[in-house]
């Protein structure tokens, strides 16, 4: 996990996740509006770290419903309803699933290993955007997040350089920082995600509604801030 110290007074948070992950997107929406809605009572420092549901996708990904049927045993009805609920989950906390035209699931290894740069060389804003522009190429726009076309133009999008996207892209820069907090993930026990871990300790599974998030980040603001 982590090392780094933040202030008593701001609940760091590391979001772990991974780009091919719906539910990520929907925790992800929420967290953001639980965040909206303690506003100026609670301070929020928020990291994205790396998961892959699939890492051992090959190149060119595979048809989605022969990999959920392949993973989970779940048949085609079975998946349509899922899909009804994700996409009406999103609809909920303002993210828009146009699951149709998401056909294949992919490897997201390079779009973690942009992610690590973004938080590394950018800014946390950036890094925040780059993910947000990630799931919306993915799920909205039914584009692949292994693709590194799409890739450098989500980091120029949120205005990481598009030259360094690509030159990282080239090579395999931060694929060893990436693997390294991944496993590191793996050995404290994260197995499914969206993971959302607070000041390294509270963990939040799943793709929760608002008011979890809304509860957890006021209970422990104020915790932090009796102790500050």
């Amino acid at each position: 996990m982590t090392t780094s110290v933040t202030p008593a007074s701001t609940l760091r948070i590391d979001f772990v996740s991974d780009i091919s992950c719906p539910w990520c997107a929907i925790g992800l929406s929420a967290l953001e509006q639980a965040v909206a809605r303690v506003g100026k009572d609670v301070k929020v420092d928020l990291h994205f770290q790396p998961f892959e549901l699939n890492p051992q996708m090959p190149a060119g990904g595979q048809d989605i419903t022969e990999h959920l049927t392949q993973k989970y045993g779940s048949t085609p009805e079975q998946q349509k309803q899922i899909r009804d609920t994700i996409r009406e989950r999103g609809a909920d906390v303002g993210f828009t699933f146009r699951m149709e035209g998401r056909d294949r699931i992919y490897n997201t290894f390079d779009a973690h290993r942009l992610l690590h740069w973004a938080e590394v060389e950018g800014t946390a804003d950036q890094q925040h955007a780059l993910k947000k522009a990630l799931l919306t190429a993915y799920f909205t726009e039914g584009q692949s997040p292994e693709s590194h076309d799409v890739l450098v133009a989500a980091a120029g999008k949120v205005g990481l350089s598009a030259e360094r996207a690509k030159a990282i892209l080239a090579s395999e820069e931060y694929a060893l920082e990436v693997r390294h907090a991944e496993q590191q993930y793996l050995n404290a026990g994260i197995h499914s995600v969206p993971a959302v871990i607070i000041d390294n300790k509270h963990l939040i599974s799943g793709g929760q509604p608002v008011e979890v998030f809304e509860q957890a980040l006021r209970q422990l603001g104020a915790k932090n801030a009796l102790t500050a």
